[in-house]
């Protein structure tokens, strides 16, 4: 049962161990939080770790992001990937200024409906900045549970039971659940790896069901891999976008052909870029948003 795991000892063992990350301090505040977990979602903690101050020194609040030229949100980002995700969070900075009074509201559902945020970075923000009680998953809590509570090797695919099980096992007390929500998922990124888990060091290792039942593999579908990136159309956008961040004016699409000789790919690749809206197309010629 989930009420068997030794909380006590993963609370005591993520306060040992925790990485030193900047959205974990104490002075960040609910915006810093709101933007390092859209940075999280599809970027590798280490790497946001060295984008975040920078961003936050230039945007150090809602107002400031949603009044900046929209082209320099574009160069800010970067190579953290997936830039759609700072139109978005411009986006957001813009609701926050218009329906919020400039601060990040606390109430779950009013994050929920801000542009680009999803159920898991509106609980984690309401959790990891304000210390509410909600359950927070995400793929490493989804495999410690499926592990330690449910004695398989792998989560599978995301299931609605996902939030009752981590909402179980939370204390009621909100700040003594908001330690156990992150540290989870500090185990699982840590110790309760996809692969080589790090069981002789993990924390709750005498009452994972996984362990009692020798390890057993998981039998079910594995997501599929992630198309190949060289030569791809993702590569050909990157392309593009990287060489449009490095100048301040439009670039000819005669200009961007040696970049990427691929007729149709190129094309594709500025099609969907304006069609995302990262990209403006004008009189033969592209350029970023104003």
């Amino acid at each position: 049962m989930p009420g068997a795991l030794p909380l006590n000892e993963l609370a005591g063992w993520y306060r040992a161990s925790a990485r030193d990350l900047p959205w974990r301090r104490p002075e960040f505040d609910a915006w810093g939080t709101l933007v390092s977990e859209i940075m999280l979602q599809q970027t590798q903690a280490a790497r946001v770790a060295v984008e975040i101050d920078r961003w936050l020194t230039r945007w150090p609040t809602p107002a400031d992001l949603a009044d900046a030229p929209t082209h320099e949100v574009l160069r800010q980002w970067g190579t953290l990937g997936y830039p759609r995700r700072a139109l978005r969070l411009q986006d957001t900075a813009r609701a926050i200024v218009e329906r919020h009074g400039r601060e990040v509201p606390r109430d779950v559902d009013a994050l929920l409906a801000l542009p680009g945020v999803g159920d898991y970075t509106a609980r984690a923000v309401a959790v990891f900045h304000y210390g509410d009680r909600h359950p927070v998953v995400d793929t490493n809590v989804r495999r410690v549970i499926a592990r330690a509570v449910h004695g398989q090797g792998e989560a599978g695919p995301a299931k609605r039971r996902d939030l009752a099980d981590v909402e179980a096992l939370l204390p009621a007390e909100p700040a003594e659940a908001s330690v156990i929500s992150i540290a989870l998922m500090e185990l699982g990124a840590l110790v309760c790896t996809a692969r080589a888990p790090r069981c002789e060091v993990c924390p709750i290792a005498a009452a994972c069901a996984w362990r009692a039942a020798g390890y057993p593999a998981y039998e079910g579908k594995r997501a599929p891999r992630q198309s190949r990136f060289a030569g791809s159309d993702r590569q050909a956008r990157g392309t593009v976008l990287r060489a449009l961040r490095g100048v301040d004016v439009p670039l000819t699409e005669a200009e961007l052909a040696p970049l990427w000789p691929e007729d149709e790919q190129r094309e594709r690749a500025i099609g969907s870029l304006a069609a995302d809206g990262l990209v403006v197309r004008e009189g033969g010629s592209v350029r970023l948003p104003h």
